[in-house]
């Protein structure tokens, strides 16, 4: 699987290609504005972005190790050398090491050499294809695509932000979002019949997964928190559990939950009234979870342990579970979730045809 995934650079561009169609999705697929478990077609793929996820080319025979001048792949007389390759896997590899554990930094080395070369192979059968194909793109198409992008930003990032994070000039992703738009160009003509699903097709979707559209349990609490220390001993610990019982005491007597987690708390959350918002099972530390999910609406719970401290909790909304309903709005996430399965199925049919008419060596190395 490691070598079917994304470059950074590929992945921008495969972004930068869906913005004609929308906005760039998370990680999981949400649908209905609740993260679902339906897979896509790539866990790193935007929810409207077709994938260059096809097999790695296979490598073929070669009397020496490597290619004339330490080539590595030759996609149809664009070549990949070896020098390339590993300054590319350097970049990549500098970007990640710190969080490789030690045993692993030669397994993570060999898959992102994988993704490399698997990356460049599909890289160059779209540009030699938008090529040949002459594709253009206006000014005004490229416009659109960037105010899309700038739209779809996280809070408080702006362009100028994204650029530096990729290490991309204005120049440069301005030439990612042209080649983008071309691709999806290609993608969109290799759908035949109406792209737009039916209401027959969208029902018989929400039936057969019923089940990912499950909304979990969930509360809403706000807590006060006494932090522990590592080098606390037990009078230490013994006195942050009394000044919690006492803070708890207050509460009980009347006392403005947010007033004493803003003056008291050690938690961020202070900043908030100790408010954490919603949660669901699996999201905090399990004794702090038990106490969430089993006290009553508005009670003042007992001050309970954790390794963070010491907790004083109050639970103000419960959510039951419950299926959500196939409404406008559901229908049209089902919409958007259905063109992009046949924008994937297009974009693969389209890249194994260009591999099949391709003629692609990959060197061993």
């Amino acid at each position: 699987m490691a070598g079917r995934r994304y470059i950074r650079t590929f992945i921008i561009t495969l972004c930068l290609i869906m913005l004609t169609l929308g906005g760039c999705g998370s990680k999981e697929e949400k649908i209905g504005g609740m993260q679902t478990e339906l897979k896509k077609p790539d866990s790193q793929q935007s929810e409207q972005t077709p994938s260059a996820q096809t097999a790695s080319p296979t490598a073929t025979p070669s009397e020496t190790s490597l290619g004339t001048a330490g080539v590595i792949v030759d996609v149809d007389g664009t070549k990949l050398t070896k020098d390339q390759l590993e300054a590319e896997v350097k970049k990549k590899m500098s970007a990640i090491k710190q969080q490789v554990p030690a045993d692993k930094i030669k397994q993570v080395t060999g898959n992102i050499r994988k993704q490399v070369i698997n990356d460049f192979t599909v890289r160059t059968l779209l540009t030699n294809e938008v090529n040949r194909l002459n594709m253009s793109v206006s000014d005004s198409e490229v416009t659109d695509a960037i105010n899309r992008l700038k739209s779809g930003l996280p809070q408080g990032m702006t362009i100028e932000d994204f650029m530096a994070k990729n290490n991309m000039s204005k120049e440069k992703m301005q030439e990612e979002i042209r080649f983008g738009i071309k691709v999806n160009k290609m993608v969109l003509s290799q759908i035949s019949g109406k792209i737009k699903p039916t209401d027959k097709e969208i029902d018989k979707f929400y039936k057969k997964n019923k089940d990912k559209f499950k909304m979990p349990e969930s509360v809403h609490v706000r807590h006060i928190l006494i932090a522990k220390a590592a080098g606390d001993d037990d009078k230490i610990k013994a006195e942050k559990k009394a000044k919690a019982e006492d803070l708890r005491k207050q509460l009980l007597a009347g006392a403005n939950f947010a007033e004493l987690a803003t003056k008291y708390s050690d938690c961020p959350s202070k900043q908030n009234g100790g408010d954490l918002g919603v949660f669901t099972r699996g999201d905090m530390v399990k004794p702090f979870e038990d106490a969430a999910f089993s006290q009553e609406v508005n009670t003042i719970g007992p001050v309970i342990e954790t390794d963070f401290g010491y907790h004083i909790i109050q639970v103000l909304e419960r959510n039951t579970s419950k299926i959500l309903a196939l409404d406008e709005k559901m229908k049209g996430n089902i919409a958007a979730f259905l063109v992009q399965q046949k924008q994937q199925e297009a974009f693969d049919a389209m890249v194994k045809k260009l591999r099949d008419k391709a003629k692609i060596t990959v060197y061993q190395n």
